[in-house]
């Protein structure tokens, strides 16, 4: 059982008889040791992977728990201790792995059925189409799994609500509903100590209980997100707030990655919600469509178009990655250190922070693809390489050339200042492009559009910004200002 197929009654374990099954786990030294990953990433799949195994003592099963050089160092070591000549295991998600497992003998492998659409089945809707845009693809999908439906046709009558989605905060003075957090323990302990002895550079924050280990907890994290957050998701799901990381938002996709909640069960429980009158339908169809839509669709995105997609580079950005996303107090942009303070405390920033902010620099500083989507892999607490690869590499640094988004998520500062709190006490002018005191988002992007005119002049989504860039009576300051920005953000003093 992998560290991401944490489900008990799904999965490997599907028509299994305990008093007749052995399962096994196993932790990589390899892996803890290969990169600078998250504290908390680690201890969440590590302790996930050690209640799973308790659980399923408890439920009558045999399990081999261990520590080895690599998974497959652990498989064989597994075979050679019980004699036995091969185990079987649920397809990987994770697209290097699958790979690799594909080609072990040891293994017989199961279909995943993490997923709602599998990757064969989203082969199948994507053959023959001219272009791929996620929202066909959710269309199908609530169609074919009659989500959201009244007959042939969507509830409410339209399939969509994102324009009503996209407020700023609101600056009424609410209280945010709150996480649930959970008792650190034994296990936790235990933990711990297992990542200082094989993950010596591991980064972040400690463990202190905020992320679901078990079905269990991550259902009482699913009950309190039904009643107490998604009422509010929807309008304010682009908002930011420097005193507040969780606003509106589920925060259930780490236990969706690991196998703690299943995509079927959360969707169940927002419809439910809706059809009860407790949350609104542009709420519910948004939620609703971050499921079976967007996570789903880069589910399939990522396994059609394999494991070098992470190699695309159509901007040809090189610039190497800003020091603040190592070392955020190297950087004086409130915007840019409220979010990655956010990472080293929790492993998480959310979908606005790492599309607009993080990823939006990156995108506009000219950073290497791969770079950038290395970090959010090892920074983020719900990262997978099918998760991050085409998130990072197509929607937000376009480095694919348009296959998946068809324009560049890029803004200057006047979108943050819109969508945020974090304008007001910076040092930084969202509404200056040149000069000390302009904001690096608004120099750098319209040299981002100045730079690309060549390719943007043939993007009809991207015509207007070209026109615009070239009409400014101030583009050769801002075009020399963004070269000692860049400079600035190699060395830590923007």
């Amino acid at each position: 059982m992998l560290g991401d197929q944490l489900n008990p009654r799904g999965g490997v374990l599907s028509g299994t008889d305990p008093r007749e099954t052995r399962v096994l786990f196993v932790v990589s030294a390899a892996m803890l040791a290969g990169r600078p990953w998250h504290r908390q990433r680690l201890h969440l799949v590590i302790a996930g992977m050690r209640r799973m195994a308790d659980q399923l003592v408890a439920d009558g099963y045999e399990v081999d728990f261990r520590v080895a050089a690599s998974i497959r160092a652990g498989v064989r070591g597994h075979l050679r201790d019980f004699d036995c000549d091969s185990v079987s295991v649920m397809e990987p998600a994770d697209l290097r792995l699958r790979s690799s497992i594909a080609q072990w003998h040891e293994c017989h492998v199961r279909p995943n059925d993490q997923f709602l659409c599998s990757s064969a089945e989203f082969a199948q809707w994507a053959s023959g189409r001219d272009a791929l845009r996620m929202e066909d693809f959710y269309r199908w999908q609530r169609v074919r799994l009659n989500i959201l439906m009244d007959g042939d046709r969507p509830v409410g009558g339209q399939w969509n609500y994102d324009s009503d989605n996209r407020e700023p905060p609101p600056k009424d003075g609410r209280a945010w509903p709150k996480p649930i957090m959970f008792s650190v323990d034994d296990i936790d302990a235990e933990v711990s100590a297992l990542i200082d002895l094989h993950a010596p550079d591991a980064v972040g924050a400690p463990w202190v209980g905020l992320w679901p280990t078990t079905p269990e907890q991550a259902a009482e994290r699913l009950a309190m997100v039904v009643r107490d957050v998604l009422p509010q998701f929807g309008p304010h799901e682009d908002a930011m707030l420097s005193g507040n990381w969780h606003l509106a938002h589920t925060a259930l996709s780490s236990s969706l990655n690991l196998g703690l909640l299943s995509p079927a069960q959360v969707v169940e429980a927002a419809e439910a919600a809706h059809r009860d009158g407790s949350v609104p339908l542009a709420s519910a169809e948004g939620f609703i469509r971050q499921v079976i839509g967007w996570r789903e669709y880069v589910y399939g995105i990522a396994h059609m178009w394999g494991a070098d997609y992470v190699k695309s580079n159509a901007l040809d950005a090189h610039e190497p990655l800003p020091q603040a996303l190592t070392q955020p107090e190297a950087t004086d942009m409130v915007c840019l250190r409220s979010a990655l303070q956010g990472v080293d405390e929790r492993a998480y920033a959310h979908h606005i922070q790492r599309l607009m902010v993080l990823g939006n620099l990156a995108l506009i500083v000219g950073v290497e693809p791969s770079a950038l989507n290395n970090w959010m892999r090892e920074r983020f607490i719900d990262a997978a390489d099918w998760v991050m690869a085409p998130n990072v590499i197509g929607m937000t640094l376009h480095a694919d050339g348009g296959r998946m988004a068809s324009k560049p998520y890029a803004s200057g500062g006047a979108y943050i200042s819109r969508m945020s709190d974090y304008c007001k006490g910076c040092r930084y002018d969202p509404k200056q492009r040149v000069g000390p005191k302009a904001c690096p988002f608004s120099t750098l992007y319209w040299d981002f559009i100045a730079q690309h005119e060549a390719r943007f002049k043939k993007n009809h989504r991207m015509v207007k910004q070209v026109a615009a860039a070239k009409r400014l009576a101030d583009i050769d300051g801002v075009r020399t200002r963004a070269v000692e920005l860049r400079e600035g953000f190699r060395s830590g003093s923007v």
